[in-house]
């Protein structure tokens, strides 16, 4: 056995016998190989197995006043941490019967009586060898366990900052603030865990898909990257042919998503509902809305779930060039698009929990310094040619 200083050390074995000659017979027998520990009783060995060094090896006689050997085995079974420690029973019964219920009882092997030193010694050297490969492949399966939860720590990692960087990037173009961002990212994770056990969604939102849907919804609006400052950033209403020009951030941000997953040169979960929501969330439940028109169930889960968080974000917020919305009249807006703008059930689930989105908007209010950052964006715009 090698010790956490890295120097080799005997193993250690518990001898449990009632038999004060066969305690010494057995100490003297492997005192010269092993570390031994002895107990005169089943009760006695448990206590020192409560020990925080726990012995390699057990050599456990069955036939003991109060606790039998059985019985000390059976209880080493229920422990976890004795669970794993290799019992040889000796005892004077040859019975077959006797033998299998041993062995049931997690024994690895059987000695009886008189015992015969050499096999006793050739028989404890076998099952400390095959403890040791236990515990090698043990440390190595732990090792191997927690490099993959490390290296998957890193993924996530690496997954949520490219997200937050793409995300900040079109945040940099866009008068909406980062905040709206973080707000609309929690209002759909919390659609999401409303739903989860709805019939019509419960295969579709499981404890993974709603983590990726938080993941993925900072990227609803990546595509406005690519719309021209003078229609992102106008205050007023557009015109048609400008409204034409600003439904294309739902094509770029798609082609932007995928462009980042070629990349890759794989298909990434997170990616692929970020596809559908960045391309899909201006789609209505009539079949009204863009870029294809999509109707009903036909438009994706994720980007109806985003739909209602994004109309009752918009309406909310303010913006240098309006006040927010009430959340009540918000809320009202959303209960007249059941049905037309909005998913009935998903809109349900939103109107089930309205206190719970007014908190989350609270929580990520903007600030008088996100506003600033507008008035200049603005105000940019305005002295342009």
């Amino acid at each position: 056995m090698i010790s956490t200083q890295g120097h080799f050390q005997p193993a250690t074995v518990l001898v449990v016998d009632d038999t004060p000659d066969n305690l010494m017979l057995m100490t003297d027998l492997l005192k010269d190989r092993y570390r031994v520990k002895a107990a005169n009783s089943g009760e006695k060995a448990l206590r020192i197995l409560q020990g925080d060094v726990l012995p390699d090896l057990i050599l456990l006689d069955i036939m003991m006043p109060g606790l039998s050997g059985l019985q000390v085995a059976e209880q080493l079974q229920q422990d976890p941490r004795t669970r794993a420690i290799p019992v040889i029973f000796l005892t004077a019964m040859a019975a077959v019967e006797d033998e299998i219920h041993g062995l049931e009882l997690g024994a690895v092997d059987y000695i009886t009586k008189p015992i015969s030193p050499p096999r006793v010694l050739a028989r404890i050297d076998t099952q400390l060898k095959l403890k040791a490969a236990a515990d090698f492949l043990r440390d190595q399966n732990d090792f191997l366990e927690q490099e993959v939860q490390r290296r998957t720590r890193e993924v996530m990692a690496i997954q949520d900052v490219t997200i937050q960087a793409m995300a900040s990037l079109a945040e940099t173009r866009d008068n909406e603030t980062g905040n709206h961002i973080r707000r609309t990212q929690n209002y759909v994770k919390l659609l999401a865990e409303l739903l989860c056990e709805h019939p019509r969604f419960r295969s579709f939102l499981t404890e993974e898909t709603i983590g990726v849907l938080f993941k993925s919804a900072p990227l609803h609006d990546i595509g406005k990257i690519g719309i021209p400052d003078y229609i992102l950033l106008k205050p007023g209403r557009f015109t048609p042919e400008e409204f034409e020009i600003m439904k294309t951030h739902t094509t770029l941000g798609r082609d932007a998503i995928q462009h980042a997953e070629d990349q890759l040169g794989i298909s990434v979960d997170f990616l692929r509902l970020a596809k559908e929501i960045a391309y899909s969330h201006q789609e209505k439940w009539d079949g009204s809305g863009y870029p294809e028109g999509l109707a009903a169930d036909a438009i994706p889960i994720s980007a109806r779930l985003m739909a209602v968080a994004d109309v009752y974000d918009a309406l909310i917020s303010r913006r240098v060039y309006k006040p927010g919305m009430p959340h009540e009249q918000a809320v009202e807006i959303i209960r007249q698009g059941r049905g037309s703008h909005f998913d009935p059930d998903i809109c349900d689930a939103f109107l089930s929990a309205t206190e719970q989105f007014r908190a989350i908007a609270e929580r990520f209010t903007d600030s008088d310094q996100d506003m600033a950052r507008q008035r200049a964006a603005l105000e940019h715009i305005a002295q342009e040619p």
